[in-house]
């Protein structure tokens, strides 16, 4: 009879530890999984600051190639190209670094594509034209859209194998330098519809000293 009630005192204190090492093991796992939640919103948080400061630095740089610069006075000009390049160095001031996480394939897919857009990227000197035409491609390979042209399914296949995180970054990339393309687009026609009027100006003037 003393015996079993031993064994009794026994077998509750073994049941006792036990219940209070799985509410602590479950506190802690809560706890760890609350972390897992913070350590993800941080990435995204510092995601979004690189994101705004690729926006802003493009943002300056359009400015100072835009047409508006090349219409106002050079003491102007130079005025504001140095309040741009204030601002651009200040921008760069800000590091922020999000690394992702790769295994090697995935590492290799990401070389890959990088290869394929610079190779693009050179190219838009000598043939703008069809180099926006490749990039269109390109991009329309990493949309989730319906596209409205070709796909290049070679890049679309060696995107796949990419990390989400560099398929994202891969397409933001596509979108800057074509949007980069656009704004040149429009510069050289605004700078040819300007020359096309100041010589249409030139030729009637000329008529008028002969009438």
């Amino acid at each position: 009879m003393a015996q079993a009630k031993i064994n009794a005192k026994a077998n509750e204190g073994r049941f006792c530890r036990s219940s209070s090492m799985a509410d602590r093991s479950s506190r802690l796992l809560e706890s760890l999984d609350q972390l897992e939640l913070r350590v993800e919103a941080l990435r995204e948080a510092a995601t979004a600051v690189e994101q705004e400061k690729e926006i802003l630095l493009e943002m300056i740089h359009s400015i100072q190639n835009s047409q508006d610069m090349r219409q106002i006075s050079d003491g102007e000009r130079e005025e504001l190209n140095l309040t741009a390049n204030r601002l651009m160095g200040r921008t760069l001031t800000v590091e922020v670094s999000v690394e992702t996480i790769r295994n090697p394939q995935q590492q290799e897919s990401l070389k890959h594509a990088t290869r394929i857009i610079d190779e693009v990227v050179n190219k838009f000197l000598d043939d703008l034209g069809n180099a926006k035409s490749h990039l269109m491609s390109l991009y329309s390979a990493c949309s989730s859209e319906v596209p409205h042209g070709p796909v290049d399914q070679k890049f679309q296949s060696i995107v796949i194998g990419c990390a989400l995180e560099d398929q994202k970054k891969i397409k933001r990339r596509l979108e800057t330098l074509l949007r980069n393309i656009e704004n040149s687009d429009k510069a050289i026609k605004l700078l040819e519809h300007s020359k096309g009027a100041s010589s249409k100006t030139l030729q009637q003037n000329a008529e008028s000293r002969f009438n």
